[in-house]
């Protein structure tokens, strides 16, 4: 029942303690078990003689009475493993013919044949720790050259801030400065335009007066029969088209109505039946050219159909793909010059009736071109100088964010910030870009998914630095967003550890070697 164990303790030299205790008792427990006493079950339920202690028979019900055999399922006995660490074992292993135990303790009485490798254990487990602790003794220092830039590089951003923010305040002069001399040109500009287009629509009047004198003219001539200077009731019935109610019944008092209620009228009368008459009338040489059949509305021509959709120039396989958002803003950018971009000479893009009956409106006089001209220099260094500006109220709030953002107790995580780090497995190419988002991608083609946003430093109370946690990603079908969690350790290099779980996906970024990450 009882075994003896040998303590060395170094007290400016060596010496022997022999420390009596039954077997698979550890030594934290030592006095609860005295031989010259009475034991009592460790859980209060009973005393018991001590020569039942180990005797093979459980009498406690928490089996502490039998730390050295195998009677109580519920005990459990304590390994020495001298050289090794100490360990517990369920009692029900004692003497069941394999060694739990390193140094073979727990086979004491089985026969089985066992080797005390606890030697061999420790010296591992030794070399191991020795690793371990060089690992994190670089780690170490090569936190604390993090800190160091993180600290530097933080006052170099104060700095290029406060640079910016003074870069802005002349920005803003001459943004103003530019608005003005934009708003200067572009008013005479509009004027002289504006002059000129309606020089251009009293010029086409003139035109559309002239074309309908003439056609009047030639009308009048047609239905002039008998040629003498006179359209009577007679010649003007011969046109059924002309029928005011369009019942297919053309009076005699319908067309003297339409004369003026005389029965003919001369060229200069005619000017004012021509009026009424001149939307209905059908040529008798050019039939169905002009004028549709009596009762029909005349309708406008109508131009040939452009399609507005671009794939229609490419083959299926050729469409163009979107621009990045990059090139979106650029185009914003050139939006508002477009809009100002005075007409070209000669107008061709969408041909109306006028246009064709009338011809193009004609270029700008040289002076109005000169306007234009002053107009849009001033209108494109106008828009060159708000450009300038957005893109330093970005810079601006960029660095503001990086200056404020939660890096570290120390900021020793602010090297991660705008890096991105990728794993490729099997089937995914993993994307981790710190403080910002993770996603995957199918590794032979596909739509990217989001695994998540950054949301917060997630670790327990006493570590919160060591989980980041990423939140809101794509939905999972008929469940939740997936999420991801990243944890991070101490070492001398980045690389990443995938785990996948139900509705998460869990990227351990860890820095201890075991995959390289490509940093971006």
């Amino acid at each position: 029942m009882f075994s003896h164990f040998v303590l060395l303790l170094l007290f400016g030299g060596a010496m022997t303690v022999e420390v009596q205790r039954p077997r698979g008792v550890p030594l934290s427990k030592r006095q609860f078990y005295e031989e010259d006493k009475p034991f009592t079950c460790l859980d209060g339920f009973r005393t018991i003689p001590f020569d039942r202690v180990n005797d093979d028979y459980c009498d406690c019900p928490d089996g502490s009475d039998e730390p050295g055999t195998a009677a109580c399922p519920n005990g459990n006995f304590h390994c020495t493993n001298a050289g090794f660490r100490p360990a517990f074992i369920p009692s029900s292993r004692v003497n069941d013919g394999i060694c739990d135990c390193c140094d073979t303790t727990d086979e004491y009485n089985s026969g089985a044949h066992c080797q005390n490798t606890c030697r061999e254990l420790g010296r591992k487990e030794k070399e191991e720790l020795q690793k371990i602790a060089e690992i994190a003794k670089e780690g170490f220092m090569l936190k604390k050259q993090l800190i160091q830039e993180a600290k530097q590089g933080l006052e170099d951003k104060k700095a290029k801030l406060g640079d910016v923010q003074d870069s802005k305040k002349d920005l803003e002069a001459n943004v103003e400065a530019l608005r003005t001399v934009k708003e200067t040109a572009e008013q005479p500009e509009k004027e002289a335009k504006e002059r000129h287009l309606k020089a251009w629509e009293d010029q086409k009047a003139v035109i559309r007066l002239e074309k309908d004198k003439a056609r009047m003219a030639a009308v009048f001539l047609e239905l002039d029969d008998d040629a003498d200077g006179f359209v009577s009731v007679a010649e003007l019935q011969s046109h059924s088209e002309l029928d005011p109610d369009s019942d297919g019944s053309f009076t005699e008092s319908e067309a003297q109505g339409l004369l003026g209620g005389v029965d003919k009228v001369d060229t200069v009368a005619f000017e004012t039946v021509w009026n009424n008459i001149k939307e209905k009338y059908v040529s008798e040489n050019q039939p169905n050219a002009d004028v549709p059949p009596p009762g029909e509305t005349p309708q406008e021509e109508t131009p040939d159909t452009v399609s507005n959709n671009d794939s229609e120039n490419y083959p299926d396989e050729d469409i163009p793909e979107e621009e990045d958002d990059e090139d979106e803003e650029e185009e914003d950018d050139e939006m508002d010059e477009e809009d100002y971009k005075a007409p070209p000479a000669m107008r061709t893009d969408e041909k109306t009736k006028d246009d064709d009956e009338e011809g193009p409106m004609p270029p700008y006089d040289q002076e109005t071109q000169a306007l234009i001209d002053g107009a849009q220099k001033a209108r494109d260094e106008f828009n060159e100088a708000e450009k300038a500006l957005r893109e330093v109220e970005d810079q601006i709030r960029n660095l503001e964010k990086e200056i404020s953002f939660d890096f570290g107790p120390s900021s020793e995580f602010a090297y991660l910030y705008s890096q991105c780090y990728e794993l490729t497995t099997g089937e995914y190419v993993y994307r981790l870009c710190p403080f910002n988002r993770v996603s995957q991608k199918p590794k032979f083609g596909g739509s990217e998914t989001s695994l998540g946003t950054w949301g917060k430093w997630a670790g327990p109370e006493d570590n919160i630095y060591s989980v980041m946690k990423y939140e809101h990603g794509t939905g999972c079908w008929q469940g939740p967003n997936r999420s991801t969690t990243v944890k991070l350790t101490c070492g001398k290099e980045t690389v990443v550890i995938l785990t996948m779980r139900s509705f998460r996906s869990s990227l351990d970024n860890t820095l201890k070697g075991s995959q390289s990450l490509q940093q971006n």
